[in-house]
């Protein structure tokens, strides 16, 4: 079975929120959410200083945190890797965002329960071979494939480019980052 995975190239990335947005359109997301959030880090020193801008979103995580406090199992990892949320089991409870080391679940604030990047699970079972952040960025800073085949543009990258999850092994990270 194909396990999903993803690299950002964050020297490619020009914070333009493209990804975000298309992200918001495809899952009809309110205003006040979003599955992609930026950070912008500065590193050097003056004169040589570098500013770069970090998209940050679920991990989908091979040890999942959020996973394993939910307490009406809403939060799970599916045979693919995609950690998903089941809107109908959520209680809001709130376990999840707090147990994330990303800070990348949202809140609906309508309903009141939690969600966050989907992997854009509804189209990949449809055979689509892409991500809709993917498709929306015009600086090409984006990869999506499968991580168990070595032969894929993701699995070729991430090898090619030194690519590596944002916090390491901490959570086994399936966004990998070139920084």
């Amino acid at each position: 079975m194909t396990r999903y995975g993803m690299l950002i190239d964050t020297t490619k990335c020009v914070g333009c929120s493209a990804c975000r947005t298309a992200c918001q359109r495809q899952n009809n997301l309110l205003p006040d959410e979003d599955f992609i959030r930026f950070e912008r880090r500065e590193t050097g020193k003056y004169p040589n200083v570098k500013v770069e801008t970090v998209p940050l979103q679920c991990m989908h995580c091979d040890d999942a945190p959020c996973a394993s406090v939910c307490p009406t199992g809403a939060a799970h990892k599916g045979a693919d890797g995609i950690v998903s949320v089941d809107q109908g089991r959520c209680i809001g409870c709130l376990y999840c965002m707090s147990a994330c080391p990303y800070q990348v679940r949202v809140r609906n604030s309508q309903t009141g329960a939690v969600d966050k990047c989907r992997f854009c699970a509804v189209q990949t079972e449809k055979g689509a071979t892409t991500c809709t952040c993917v498709e929306a960025c015009p600086a090409h800073a984006r990869v999506f494939g499968d991580l168990d085949d070595p032969d894929s543009e993701l699995a070729r990258t991430i090898v090619e480019k030194g690519a590596k999850p944002i916090a390491g092994d901490l959570t086994q990270a399936k966004v990998y980052y070139v920084r």
